[in-house]
C-alpha cells in the first residue's frame, strides 16, 4: 500500500501530512507562520516556510518508523508571487494573494496593447491580485530585484524547486499569469509589450505529473528516502474541491479555512461568462470549476475571538453559545465581512467591515451572531453568482475548520436553501491534493474512484424552510448595505492614507 505525503501551507500555518492509498490519515504535525501586513501589503517570509516544512515533514515521519513514503506532494495559496535568483533563494519576501500593492500596476496591465486579445482568450480580468500586475510592481518598484529574478513562482512552485531544482507549475496556478489552456501558452506578445521575460516564468505541466525523485540531499535533510517521487498537483482551492467528494453536474464545495473557497463543478460544454466569478477548464477530465475564493472566511471567526473571546478557556464553544442565544438575524444587525477587501464576487480591495444597525440593546452576542451569518452571505454570493453562468447548485459539501462548528454549517443550509453535506474530513485540501498526486501516478482510475477513498460525509444537514424564507430579506438587505456604502470606501482610504503612517503589522494567527 503506497504513501503519500501531503505539504499543505495555508495563510497561517504550514501543515505535513501522511496518507495511504485507502485515504487513512497516518501522521501529521504543524507550525504557524508569520504575516506581515499593512493597509496596503500583506508578506511572507519564503525562508521561514522552507525551515518550517523540514520542522513539520521530520515531525510527522516520527510517526511512521521509518517506513518508506512513496510519493510527496505540495498544496499552498495562489496568486503570492514569489521572486529567486538561480540558487532558488528569495530576493524578497513573498507578495501575498491578499495584497493591494499593485493597483496602478493592474489599470497598466488594462491598457497594454495586447490585453483585450488575451482578456478574450482567457476570461481574465486584470486584478491586483493576479500575477502579471505583482510582477510589473517588482519591475517598477524593486528594479534591482527585478533585473535578478531568475524565476517568479507561486509558493507551490517554490517548494517544488527547492525539492527538485525543477521550476514548473500546473496549468490551475498558471492562469494566474493569463495563461491560456486552450492554446496551452503564456500570452507571449502581451508578456513582450510588459518587457517580462517569459524564461523567467515556470513551465507548465498538468496536476498529477511526477516530475522526477527529490534532490538527494534535500531528502536527507528532510528526513526521507532518497527515491521519493516528487508530484505536481496544484493550489489549495482547487485540490481542497476535488477533495470535497465532487463528482457531478452541480455539486458544489465551500472549504472554509482561512478563507472561504466555493465552487461547483459543470460538465456543459457551453457558460455564460462572469465578470463575478472565474471559470476555469480542465480539459483532461472535460469539466469546468466554476467560481472563487475570497479573502476571509474562517479568519472573521479569528478576528471575533481576537477582539472578543481572548480571555475565554473555550472561545469557540462560547462564540457558538452566544450566536446561539441571539435571535436570527442578529437582532437586525448586519456585518458586511471585508475586513481585507474582498475578491470573488465582489472584487473591491477597498472594502472595509460594516456593522450596520448596531443599536444599544446589542451585545458581543448579537455581534458573533452577525459575524456567523455573514459567512452564510458569502456562500448565497458566490452561489448566486455562479448560477448566472448557468449552473445549478444543487448540493453544497461543507469543509474546513470553520465546518467545526454547527451552527455556522446550519446557518449556511438556511441561508442558500440546500442542502449541506458536512465531511468527515476537514482538511479536504490536504485529501485532494492526495487524491490528484495517486492519481496522476497510477494508483486510482480517476476521480470519483479516488474520493470513494477520501470523502466521506459526516452528516447530512436540510436547510429550514422558514429560515430561508426570513434570510432571503436579511441577504436583501446586506446586499442594499454594500451598494450603498461602496463608494465610501474609497473616500475613507484616502482619509486613511492622510492621516496615518504607513506601518506594519504582525499577525501570527490571521
Amino acid at each position: 500500500m503506497s504513501k503519500i505525503l501531503v505539504l499543505n501551507m495555508g495563510m497561517k500555518s504550514i501543515r505535513s501530512i501522511i496518507f495511504n492509498s485507502n485515504g487513512e490519515k497516518l501522521a501529521s504535525a504543524s507550525k504557524e507562520i508569520e504575516t506581515f501586513l499593512s493597509e496596503e501589503f500583506v508578506l511572507q517570509d519564503p525562508a521561514e516556510w522552507w525551515e518550517k516544512a523540514g520542522l513539520v515533514i521530520r515531525e510527522s515521519l516520527r510517526d511512521l518508523k521509518k517506513e518508506k513514503i512513496e510519493y510527496i506532494t505540495v498544496t499552498t495559496s495562489s496568486a503570492c508571487l514569489v521572486y529567486v535568483d538561480k540558487n532558488c533563494r528569495a530576493l524578497d519576501k513573498c507578495i501575498m494573494v491578499s495584497d493591494k500593492r499593485a493597483k496602478a500596476e493592474s489599470e497598466e496591465l488594462k491598457k497594454a496593447e495586447q490585453f483585450s486579445k488575451v482578456k478574450e482568450n482567457t476570461g481574465l480580468e486584470s486584478d491586483p491580485y493576479l500575477m502579471l500586475p505583482k510582477i510589473l510592481w517588482v519591475k517598477n518598484n524593486q528594479p534591482d530585484a527585478f533585473g535578478k529574478t531568475y524565476k517568479f513562482l507561486s509558493p507551490n512552485d517554490f517548494f517544488i524547486a527547492k525539492m527538485t531544482g525543477q521550476y514548473v507549475t500546473d496549468c490551475f496556478n498558471a492562469q494566474k499569469y493569463h495563461f491560456d489552456t486552450k492554446s496551452n501558452s503564456y500570452p507571449i506578445e502581451l508578456l513582450d509589450e510588459l518587457e517580462i521575460d517569459k524564461k523567467t516564468l515556470p513551465k507548465v505541466v498538468a496536476p498529477g505529473t511526477i516530475v522526477g525523485r527529490m534532490n538527494e540531499t534535500v531528502a536527507t535533510c528532510l528526513g526521507l528516502n532518497q527515491d521519493i517521487q516528487v508530484v505536481v498537483t496544484s493550489y489549495d482551492a482547487i485540490c481542497s474541491f476535488f477533495g470535497s467528494g465532487v463528482s457531478d453536474e452541480g455539486d458544489a464545495s465551500d472549504v472554509s479555512g482561512t478563507v472561504t473557497v466555493f465552487r461547483a463543478l459543470s460538465k456543459q460544454k457551453s457558460l455564460q461568462p462572469s465578470s463575478k466569478i472565474l471559470t476555469m477548464p480542465f480539459h483532461k477530465w472535460n469539466i469546468d470549476i466554476v467560481g472563487g475564493s475570497n479573502n476571509l472566511g474562517g479568519g472573521l471567526i479569528e478576528w471575533v475571538k481576537q477582539c472578543y473571546y481572548q480571555n475565554e478557556k473555550y472561545p469557540y464553544e462560547v462564540m457558538e453559545k452566544d450566536a446561539g442565544e441571539s435571535l436570527l438575524g442578529a437582532g437586525g444587525l448586519i456585518f458586511l465581512p471585508y475586513l481585507l477587501g474582498e475578491r470573488a464576487p465582489v472584487w473591491n480591495n477597498e472594502a472595509r467591515g460594516v456593522f450596520f444597525g448596531l443599536e444599544r440593546m446589542h451585545t458581543r452576542k448579537e455581534m458573533t451572531r452577525a459575524v456567523f451569518e455573514s459567512a452564510g452571505f458569502i456562500d448565497m454570493d458566490m452561489m448566486q453568482a455562479i448560477e448566472e453562468t448557468g449552473v445549478k447548485v444543487n448540493t453544497i459539501r461543507l469543509s474546513g475548520g470553520l465546518a467545526r462548528i454547527n451552527l455556522i454549517s446550519q446557518i449556511k443550509a438556511d441561508i442558500t436553501g440546500k442542502d449541506v453535506l458536512v465531511l468527515s474530513e476537514f482538511e479536504t485540501t490536504a485529501t485532494g491534493a492526495a487524491m490528484l498526486a495517486l492519481i496522476g501516478a497510477g494508483e486510482f482510475t480517476d476521480l470519483k474512484v479516488a474520493a470513494d477513498c477520501f470523502a466521506s460525509v459526516r452528516m447530512i444537514i436540510k436547510p429550514n424552510k422558514v429560515n430561508h424564507q426570513k434570510y432571503q430579506e436579511i441577504f436583501g438587505l446586506y446586499k442594499d448595505t454594500y451598494a450603498t456604502v461602496k463608494d465610501l470606501f474609497r473616500k475613507r482610504l484616502e482619509v486613511v492614507n492622510h492621516i496615518y503612517p504607513k506601518r506594519e503589522v504582525k499577525i501570527e494567527n490571521l
